[in-house]
């Protein structure tokens, strides 16, 4: 294996279901219940609207995938459309930040659901959890896909059977019953679009995947589709099964769906969530570390985060910064909060990627694209102009004190990198 080289160990089922498995992670598990509470029985329409950003933006990381087929891909985007080495980096930094403050929440989660079964101390499930993913993050690529692969399995075994569950009952309530207007559905669509998040982490694995120009697209594409139909068809199972306003209370709102719908079947929901918190977690330190890695190889961080381990091939430097920053951030942590936290920037992100493959359409139009977004003007692909569009415009529904934050966290990203420039630690 040569020195700087990962393994190209991917095929399409494998990345696919790499998408769902993220995709469907802890955000249905744990926001469900919060987003019915402000959308009411509209719960499956807010649902619809984040899956319209997520498709139009996924279409735009399709086509920049198969450009560049390289990890850190949204820095990749941003550098060759813009060519300016603070907004590429602030667009890194940015994700790096914000998933990982969602991995540790999500962490937290899992040992939320430990202690409710065993007793187990909530922070120390969460840690455990971290030091376990990251020694199969380091194991290799190869064994992290296939444990992706049996947790997805199970966690889509355990939404599936929340919509067996509610099919009797549906028809029962009226499902355009918005106790809080078209706002609050919007509202509702922004926290919940940190469910759809994952599909976007696919791009950052081309450099592991056998025929990345080929496959990304499709599973791209693929992984928002399935996890699309899963969650408005569960969505209206479990508003047909428990009051939009009993299941905005919840923590365990689907856990309560099982037990309403199957009395005795709560139980193994919540064995379920356990897998379904893991593999969202395991997947997000899997992409982040290839971030950083990327970035490092790049020269937009310190070249020895780009070290790759002789004997297992990863980038174990990248990996164990991944788990020792998750592993401080578990030390806290609000479910809401951090998934507000996490659109917003992620919102920003696509903002910068939609708009990156409009600049490249005219910046270098005889590059070839294996995968072009259809429906174009001239040189002008309207899709990602609404994607665009769509995530600004949602950004309208980020509370100030969560854009503060944001405001925040880009600043000191700014600062890491005057610091990192003026010490010759980046090329960039």
């Amino acid at each position: 294996m040569p020195e700087g080289k990962l393994k190209r160990e991917l095929g399409l089922l494998e990345i696919t279901v790499y998408g769902v498995g993220i995709i469907l992670g802890a955000g249905i598990y744990a926001l469900i219940g919060q987003a019915a509470g402000i959308a009411g029985n509209s719960l499956w329409l807010s649902f619809l609207i984040g899956a319209i950003i997520a498709s139009l933006t996924g279409l735009s990381y399709a086509e920049l995938g198969t450009m560049f087929p390289k990890a850190a891909a949204e820095y990749v985007y941003t550098k060759k459309a813009f060519n300016r080495p603070l907004i590429s980096f602030l667009v890194g930094w940015l994700i790096l930040v914000t998933s990982l403050v969602s991995a540790a929440t999500v962490a937290l989660g899992f040992g939320g659901y430990l202690n409710g079964l065993t007793g187990f101390n909530v922070t120390m499930g969460a840690i455990l959890l971290i030091l376990g993913c990251s020694f199969l993050n380091f194991y290799g690529m190869k064994q992290s896909a296939r444990m992706n692969v049996v947790f997805t399995l199970i966690e889509v075994a355990g939404l599936i059977m929340i919509l067996f569950i509610g099919l009797p009952y549906w028809g029962s309530v009226n499902y355009f019953e918005m106790p809080n207007g078209l706002n609050g559905v919007f509202t509702a669509a922004m926290l919940i679009f940190f469910a759809y998040l994952g599909f976007e982490d696919i791009v950052n694995v081309a450099e592991e995947t056998k025929k990345p120009k080929q496959i990304i697209p499709k599973a791209i594409i693929l992984s928002v589709l399935i996890s699309t139909v899963l969650y408005m068809a569960i969505s209206i199972s479990a508003i047909s099964v428990v009051p939009w306003e009993v299941l905005g209370q919840s923590v365990a709102p689907l856990a309560d769906v099982a037990s309403t719908g199957l009395p005795g079947s709560g139980f193994l929901l919540s064995i379920i969530a356990l897998f379904a918190t893991a593999n969202t977690v395991l997947i997000i330190l899997i992409v982040n570390s290839r971030m950083i890695w990327g970035m490092a190889n790049d020269g937009a961080l310190p070249k020895l985060i780009s070290k790759i381990h002789p004997i297992r091939a990863t980038p174990y430097i990248a990996v164990i910064i991944t788990m020792l920053v998750c592993l401080a951030f578990s030390l806290n942590g609000n479910i809401r909060v951090v998934a507000e936290i996490t659109n917003m920037g992620m919102f920003l992100i696509f903002i910068s990627v939609n708009a990156a493959l409009i600049y490249l359409r005219y910046k270098m139009p005889n590059v070839k694209r294996p995968f072009k977004v259809p429906f174009n003007i001239g040189k002008l692909p309207v899709l990602p102009v609404l994607g665009l569009l769509f995530c600004v415009y949602m950004l309208k529904y980020v509370n100030v004190k969560t854009l503060f934050i944001g405001i925040g966290v880009i600043v000191l990203g700014v600062i890491v990198h005057v610091i990192l420039k003026k010490r010759n630690l980046i090329k960039v």
